[in-house]
């Protein structure tokens, strides 16, 4: 099994979801749309990646000021100070022992505890049922159809490519049964999820 990547540390958290820092992103880590956890004593907090804000930060502001930047001090900046990064997580799942429910966790997770990003096995545990999905679909405060078609993508390319057709198609029957009133908004989701 592949070793979770750490993201960063929960700064502040509700029922419905919560906000991570770290100091700097690692390569394509995190990504709009990833599934991500967060291990509590005898359970996990599972999300979803919605936003990514690169804070200011008066360093960088004296730099942009400054005019022409060398590429030593942009490197400098971006490696050795502290950047302000905050990631933003719709909570969509919990885990207690092996058994995985989708939807609102009965409790937060606490200040400092770690985020991990999912390897291909939690990702395909978790989509194995997609009920997540009306709750992303009621996220009136964010790009909730974008978070959709990437999550979705990236769950379909966990998938064996002999599974991938299938789990796309489950997918897009729900959505069909979940946006039966709203052919537009179903109809430009499917587009972008179609293998």
């Amino acid at each position: 099994m592949v070793q979770s990547l750490t993201i960063g540390w929960v700064l502040r958290a509700s029922t419905a979801g919560f906000v991570v820092g770290c100091r700097v992103l690692q390569p394509n880590v995190p990504q709009f749309g990833d599934l991500v956890k967060v291990p509590l004593y005898e359970a996990s907090i599972f999300g979803l990646i919605y936003d990514v804000q690169v804070r200011d930060d008066p360093a960088v502001r004296q730099l942009i000021l400054a005019g022409e930047m060398e590429p030593e001090a942009v490197l400098d900046q971006r490696e050795n100070r502290l950047v302000p990064i905050e990631i933003g997580v719709l909570a969509v799942g919990y885990q207690q022992g092996k058994r995985i429910f989708q939807g609102l966790p009965p409790q937060p997770p606490l200040s400092l505890d770690t985020l991990f990003l999912c390897d291909s096995g939690e990702l395909r545990a978790f989509t194995a049922e997609l009920h997540y999905l009306q709750l992303v679909l009621n996220a009136r405060q964010l790009p909730a159809d974008e978070l959709l078609v990437a999550n979705l993508r990236r769950a379909a390319d966990a998938h064996p490519p002999e599974t991938r057709r299938q789990f796309l198609l489950n997918a897009g029957r729900q959505l069909s049964r979940l946006l039966n009133r709203d052919l537009i908004r179903l109809d430009t989701i499917l587009q972008r999820i179609k293998p």
